[in-house]
């Protein structure tokens, strides 16, 4: 049938049954991400099926990793940069629409990962077959990165399941489990992962059959009338969770669905241009760089063993019983002690909630909570591979305990603090192998934070390092290296603004306004909120560590607050009241006007001590300095970080306005250090350095 035709990307075979069986097998790539030269030769296949009319044809994967993750990524961005997103979203849709038309039975058989447009061209086939098991994961996440489905999703998942069932998964991105996907329709059928050929055979033969309960309740949801009820009602749910301002993708989505009529080219038509409009905005563009950051920070572990197996964690407060529970969750024997059982027993409890909400099969909870076992004695340290030192933050106390771990050590063990502040240069001052000695800190909650940061300092082997960096990526965080100065890089930065915020609050600024403020500016959660969630007794300690070395104060009624045991979300009380986990905001005088530069007083500070960190060198690069600040701090992520914030509006106008702020309000706001650095000055839609190859 492919007489004369060669392909790099695509595998063809027909069998004596007349079915003609398409492997995508991107060349040179461990993934199959969908570039235009995979696209190019799947239109030559489709065209050669069209003309030809095999029994019927099945779409898979040669991977072990799964079907397709995605768009071409870095392609997508050089379409941006010359502004040809347009042409080349329009000749996507061409190739998948003539597979859609294909005038015999089509089945897409999926295992692992199916992303984005991967998801498209399964949704292009009549009929989709899933592996059944844990691997399997189905998603359009495009929105994650400033954009929206663009080859057609947008176009036919609403038609196939519903828009009720549809818009939510494309709004949020979410991924779908096998089982999952079979509850919504994504799929028609589950099959056993290596049985998945031979099934996908058989629905070719006897495809299956949608309820029409199904089939009704997907056309009623798309006509006319339901698309000018519901689009309103999802674009109000939409504004409740992010501002149409800093991420526009969801609510241009929205619309084109809700303009989107019963003919498939109309739909496509409207999708494509809304995605190529989407393209040339700055989310989109910091979003992408955003991506290829985390990319960078997941590499950084890759290709080196690290040899860890048993983990001893000291210290089962929330901080280490969550670092406990978590490395255990993800594979490993980890052994964890305090002075007493007492304290031990809450973290059990902790991580067998994690387990249960993570794992929900009774079997594979116990199975976790056997890898994570109390140790009042200690004496798990004399086998553990990695030490992970987590008590209360005081220089001495640390130092007396890794006098008594450190001696129990065998050959190559690593000794980890989770020091949230205190130098290491310090803290390794009387250690016997300094060189086998780090920073492993954590951000709280443990479970959701995805950022580690790998402090280093001035006797650190830089094998111990790398073998800590190989350890954060197994156990599914985002390291990034840096030096072990006060505050590191998220707490040093994050610090001046939580202050500045509480400074603010004890001048009379209602706390509810300062959050509001801040999350207008892009931020996750207001610093009030993230003040009494962190705990006000952490932020004391960690102001009062730092503020001497940034010039600061810690502002006053703090204390007040601690002596009268309200620590926040912890004990129901702080700068807030908590009821259920929730922080009662009162409601703000109508009368009251918020100071104009309230928002500037909060953000600046953040951005001058993030430039003064590029100075000091406490990260290697600006671009791993964003992807540290966004992780580890929910800085605006459509903003790209500091750095690219102060890019993005100007070094020079920021510094002014900093100038202005110190004029007004003391030293504090006085422009540190860094402002004259060249990377300030880039510009561009581009990769970040490391990715750009």
């Amino acid at each position: 049938m492919f007489e004369g035709l060669r392909f790099n990307h695509w595998k063809t075979s027909q069998g004596d049954d007349g079915v003609v069986t398409l492997t995508l097998d991107r060349a040179d790539s461990s993934v199959n991400a969908i570039s235009r030269a995979v696209l190019d030769e799947l239109e030559q296949i489709v065209e050669r099926l069209a003309i030809d009319k095999p029994a019927g044809v099945i779409v898979h994967s040669a991977k072990s990793s799964g079907f397709a993750v995605g768009a071409d990524v870095k392609e997508f961005i050089e379409y941006a940069k010359r502004d040809s997103v347009l042409e080349n979203i329009e000749h996507g849709q061409r190739v998948y629409e003539a597979l859609a038309r294909l005038p015999c039975p089509t089945v897409a058989a999926v295992h692992g990962t199916c992303m984005g447009g991967g998801t498209e061209l399964i949704l292009a086939c009549r009929q989709r077959i899933a592996a059944d098991d844990e691997r399997t994961r189905i998603a359009l996440p495009e929105v994650m990165l400033g954009i929206h489905p663009g080859w057609g999703g947008t176009a036919r998942l609403p038609r196939l399941i519903g828009a009720t069932e549809a818009l939510p998964l494309m709004l949020t991105g979410k991924s779908l489990s096998a089982k999952r996907a079979l509850g919504l329709g994504v799929v028609d059928r589950l099959a056993r992962a290596d049985e998945l050929l031979a099934e996908a055979k058989l629905l070719l033969r006897h495809p299956a059959s949608r309820p029409f309960a199904r089939r009704a309740r997907a056309w009623a949801s798309n006509t006319w009338l339901a698309r000018q009820i519901l689009a309103p009602m999802v674009f109000k749910q939409t504004a409740a969770k992010v501002r149409k301002e800093h991420y526009p993708a969801p609510f241009a989505m929205i619309d084109v669905w809700k303009r989107g009529g019963s003919a498939i080219q109309q739909r496509l038509k409207l999708e494509a241009r809304s995605v190529a409009k989407l393209a040339q905005t700055p989310t989109a563009q910091n979003l992408i760089r955003i991506f290829f950051l985390q990319e960078r920070l997941k590499g950084q572990g890759g290709g080196i063993e690290h040899g860890i197996k048993h983990v001893h964690v000291v210290g089962a407060g929330v901080m280490g019983g969550d670092i406990a529970a978590w490395v255990a969750f993800k594979g490993f024997e980890v052994s964890l002690q305090d002075r007493e059982m007492k304290f031990v027993q809450p973290a059990l409890d902790r991580a067998r909630a994690l387990y249960e909400k993570k794992l929900k099969a009774p079997e594979k909870v116990e199975v976790a909570m056997r890898r994570l076992r109390a140790d009042v004695e200690g004496s798990g340290v004399a086998s553990a591979d990695l030490a992970i030192e987590a008590i209360y933050e005081n220089a001495r106390a640390k130092e007396a305990l890794y006098a008594g771990i450190e001696p129990q050590f065998q050959t190559d063990e690593i000794l980890a603090s989770n020091t949230s502040s205190i130098p290491l240069d310090e803290l390794r001052k009387n250690l016997a192998a300094p060189q086998r000695f780090l920073g492993l800190h954590f951000f709280n909650p443990v479970a959701q934070m995805p950022l580690v940061e790998v402090v280093r300092h001035d006797r650190l082997d830089p094998a111990i390092e790398k073998r800590a960096l190989a350890f954060c990526k197994a156990i599914g965080k985002l390291p990034v290296a840096v030096k072990g100065t006060p505050g590191f890089l998220v707490n040093r930065i994050l610090m001046p603004y939580l202050l500045e915020a509480m400074r603010l609050y004890s001048e009379g600024v209602p706390g509810p306004v300062l959050d509001r403020e801040a999350k207008k500016f892009g931020m996750p959660m207001g610093p009030i909120e993230l003040a009494d969630t962190v705990g006000l007794d952490v932020c004391a300690s960690v102001g009062k560590e730092l503020a001497p070395f940034l010039g600061l104060e810690v502002p006053p009624g703090l204390d007040e607050k601690l002596a009268a045991g309200k620590r926040g979300k912890k004990d129901g009380q702080g700068l807030y009241v908590w009821q259920d986990g929730k922080p009662q905001k009162p409601e703000i005088d109508k009368d009251y006007v918020t100071p104009p530069d309230v928002q500037e007083r909060m953000i600046l500070p953040m951005v001058n001590e993030a430039i003064a960190c590029l100075a000091d060198g406490v990260v290697d690069d600006a671009d791993l300095l964003d992807a540290g600040v966004i992780f580890g701090t929910g800085f605006a992520p459509f903003r790209g970080g500091p750095i690219q914030y102060t890019r993005s509006e100007g070094a020079d106008k920021l510094k002014a306005r900093l100038e202005q702020l110190a004029q007004r309000y003391g030293e504090r706001f006085k422009p540190k250090h860094g402002w004259e650095l060249p990377a300030l000055a880039q510009r561009g839609f581009g990769l970040p350095a490391a990715s750009a190859d």
